[in-house]
């Protein structure tokens, strides 16, 4: 019976609070969306700059990927959030988050643009030499496209990763779900059932992107048909 009394009182208090998240639900999707748009943007300006083969470019970008791969993404949005003021340069708390969190994702995305890129047989990019293209329209017209379609599954993986990866945010003080959950644990003592909102509510993010990837997917594998 005290089991039960238990299990209804967590339901309760769950459902009780599950509708405070909803301000933290709209700073996680802002977050996660404009740094996955940003990373992936990272990412293609990362990999243009190799394909340069201008050498200061080409160091430049492999220490970018370096440095995000050898530090944790904690360290990264400590240096955006405080390190940056004392260097002269002062951006808004959720500016600061949106760019470390890009800042991190981009190096990701990079490596794996870069593995669908050489993916891609050496005949494409010769058929598209002999036809009297630049590197640059061939990236844009014959490269890049079925590379895309390669990248996906790893893209999206990248993506779930940036959506959990954006409950880090809380540490420099962004109101997400993270933080409201802290918030409202501290507040309610209800921790295990303000938790468990907070687990079920990115649960529900994953997955819907999830599913969203699984089209994509198959649209893409439609179009090679």
């Amino acid at each position: 019976m005290e089991f039960f009394e238990n299990a209804l009182h967590f339901l309760t208090s769950a459902i009780d609070n599950f509708p405070k998240f909803f301000p933290g639900i709209i700073a996680t999707l802002q977050l996660s969306v404009l740094s996955i748009i940003l990373g992936t943007v990272f990412g293609l300006i990362v990999n243009l700059l190799k394909m340069t083969k201008i050498k200061p470019l080409c160091m430049l970008a492999d220490l970018y990927v370096a440095v995000v791969r050898g530090t944790p993404l904690l360290l990264q949005l400590f240096f955006m959030f405080y390190g940056l003021p004392q260097m002269g340069i002062y951006i808004d708390r959720f500016s600061s988050a949106v760019a470390g969190l890009a800042f991190h994702n981009g190096a990701y995305i990079s490596e794996i643009f870069r593995g669908s890129i050489q993916a891609i047989p050496r005949g494409q990019h010769e058929a598209a030499k002999a036809i009297g293209m630049t590197k640059l329209q061939a990236f844009k017209n014959v490269i890049f496209p079925q590379a895309f379609k390669h990248a996906v599954p790893a893209l999206g993986n990248q993506f779930l990763l940036a959506i959990k990866d954006s409950s880090l945010a809380s540490v420099i003080t962004i109101t997400e779900t993270m933080m409201l959950a802290r918030q409202l644990a501290a507040a309610t003592f209800s921790i295990f059932p303000v938790y468990f909102d907070a687990a079920v509510i990115y649960m529900v993010l994953t997955y819907a992107l999830n599913v969203l990837l699984r089209k994509l997917e198959k649209r893409l594998k439609v179009n090679e048909r």
